[in-house]
């Protein structure tokens, strides 16, 4: 790699040899550089980073450029420059050598032995000024860089370590100044992460934050999309205790999945949601083509036979609730003799709220958890409210003509 001595003869030698298309941003970095003007410096070169033909570029620009003059750069562009930078080494090692030294240079928000109550060299007489913002966002950013790239280089352990202490970092701020891009990374590589360990649960809840974060359309490409809606929509199948599926249902991340080879994951979302075994049974063979649903295909059989049981109990008016072995054995096609295991898995999952009668095989069922209703199931909410609501007009007739609440004269 090339090194110039100093940002000017780096400037002076690239405007010289540029091609055409670049030579105008060129002279445009110079003279924001010849005139200190730091911030419009900053922004040309998030600008150049974020160009198809800025990569052959990246490197040497940091080297020769950019580090002369980190320090004078807002530490958070700084750290997210150096994140499309690392992308330009050629393997795992270097591009994380690279990000640790950038992260060796930034400002720790952690608290100097002197400074720290807690340690036994504390020394209240010795002054102390905490980095201005953000540095703390930036260094807790840089954790998550390094996080990402020892997950590329297969170091799940240090990965946690960083994206721990990247948390640790944030959680103490009171605001996070660039909240959506400092959040977005954290919960990025926690979602990589836990992709790579199969947890599905954290990564479900990890990719939701992380897309409340971002906007689908500028920050993720086509086939992003569509990688994301995929295994959001396998988490939410094989999550163990994932039945509420109604904030990935209501996600504009599912539309990427319509056209796609994948498009019957989403459908078979909606069935489970709707805890439909007719439906679910005519899907069921497309398991064989996301080898990791066919693994887990009787787990998948619970989870359907629960959320039809959960339907079932929500179609049904709170004074029908006493529902018999039976009548749950034919709402979920399982024998009757499984349908009292089928319960307790419910209400320990907290799915419902009741008891079991063994004696005279009744599940006595009086809560069931909220969940997003699709067409079909609003419209059975409307017609139950509705029949609530001509019970009730018929009573007001009593009571205008002076009956009391028991039916007894006022």
């Amino acid at each position: 790699m090339q090194v110039d001595s100093t940002p000017d003869a780096y400037l002076d030698a690239q405007q010289a040899r540029a091609p055409d298309q670049l030579k105008g941003w060129w002279n445009d970095l110079a003279k924001a550089y010849d005139r200190k003007l730091w911030h419009n410096v900053t922004v040309l070169l998030m600008r150049f980073a974020a160009r198809d033909d800025s990569s052959p570029y990246l490197v040497e620009l940091f080297e020769n450029f950019v580090r002369p003059i980190e320090s004078k750069l807002n530490p958070l562009r700084l750290v997210e420059l150096a994140r499309r930078v690392a992308r330009e080494y050629p393997n795992p090692p270097e591009s994380l050598s690279f990000l640790n030294s950038v992260h060796s240079r930034l400002p720790s928000p952690h608290l100097p032995p002197h400074a720290d109550p807690k340690s036994e060299s504390y020394d209240p007489s010795l002054s102390y000024t905490p980095p201005p913002p953000p540095a703390s966002e930036a260094y807790a950013l840089s954790l998550c860089n390094l996080a990402y790239a020892l997950l590329l280089g297969g170091d799940l352990t240090g990965s946690k370590e960083k994206l721990d202490e990247a948390e640790g970092v944030l959680s103490g701020l009171d605001r996070v100044e660039g909240g959506g891009r400092v959040m977005g990374g954290f919960y990025g590589v926690s979602a990589d992460y836990h992709k790579i360990k199969a947890s599905y649960v954290p990564f479900y809840k990890s990719s939701l934050l992380f897309l409340a974060c971002i906007d689908l359309e500028t920050d993720l490409s086509t086939e992003e999309r569509v990688t994301r809606a995929h295994d959001l929509g396998v988490a939410a199948l094989l999550g163990d205790s994932i039945y509420n599926f109604g904030e990935l249902l209501q996600h504009p991340i599912l539309k990427a999945l319509e056209g796609s080879q994948y498009e019957w994951i989403k459908d078979l979302l909606f069935v489970f949601n709707a805890g439909d075994l007719g439906k679910y049974d005519i899907l069921q063979g497309r398991l064989a083509e996301e080898p990791i649903l066919q693994a887990d295909s009787d787990f998948l059989r619970q989870k359907i036979c629960l959320m039809a049981l959960i339907e079932a109990v929500f179609r049904r008016p709170r004074s029908q609730r006493a529902m018999s072995f039976q009548a749950i054995a034919g709402e979920t096609k399982l024998p009757v003799e499984e349908v009292e295991h089928l319960v307790m898995k419910a209400l320990s999952l907290g799915l419902i709220k009741g008891s079991i009668d063994q004696v005279n095989s009744l599940a006595n069922i009086h809560w069931v958890q909220p969940r997003v209703l699709d067409a079909d199931q609003s419209r059975a909410l409307y017609e139950r409210l509705s029949e609530w609501t001509d019970k009730i007009g018929g009573v007001v007739p009593t009571l205008s003509r002076g009956q009391g609440p028991l039916g007894v004269a006022a």
